[in-house]
């Protein structure tokens, strides 16, 4: 029985691990469910190390289509988030009360979990240390202040974030 207790939390954290690389809400608020390589106007490389983005700002025009290729350089597990300054600070309520709930599983994040990105406005991916994770994104024409962020808790309080020029 404690075999059973113990390796099926430990499967689920690996296979959320594995499913997080790749997973990605495509668009701005999940709306642009449809983009694909063919629709990607420029594609942005960031690196992701432990407690920082490079580059720290990024300019975007409004209606281009990103292709962001992060890649986490450091030794822990870091996240992309795109979104406003009030949806980053919920998504990091969220995470933080996600990690004192028994773990941090970002693959179910607009599956009507109660960890819905699509609702807050925003579009992000997890990736695993030593991985490249990728996040196709249109930039909105109706807002004119957005960040990326790393919401895993303590990470943003660490510095770990950067703005849009729009």
């Amino acid at each position: 029985m404690r075999n059973t207790i113990l390796t099926t939390p430990l499967l689920a954290l690996s296979l959320s691990l594995v499913t997080s690389a790749a997973w990605a809400a495509p668009g701005h608020g999940g709306g642009d469910s449809g983009l694909t390589d063919a629709d990607v106007d420029r594609t942005i490389t960031l690196d992701a190390g432990d407690m920082w983005f490079d580059p720290e700002t990024l300019e975007m025009a409004a209606g281009e289509i990103v292709k962001f290729e992060i890649t986490n350089t450091g030794n822990l597990e870091h996240e992309f988030v795109i979104g406003s300054k009030e949806a980053q600070e919920e998504h990091r309520q969220m995470m933080l009360n996600m990690a004192n709930g028994g773990g941090h599983d970002m693959s179910n994040m607009s599956n009507g979990d109660g960890h819905d990105m699509a609702n807050m406005s925003m579009a992000g991916v997890t990736i695993a240390p030593g991985e490249t994770g990728t996040l196709l994104w249109s930039v909105p024409d109706n807002v004119n202040e957005l960040e990326y962020a790393c919401n895993i808790p303590g990470h943003y309080e660490s510095g770990m974030y950067g703005n849009f020029s729009l």
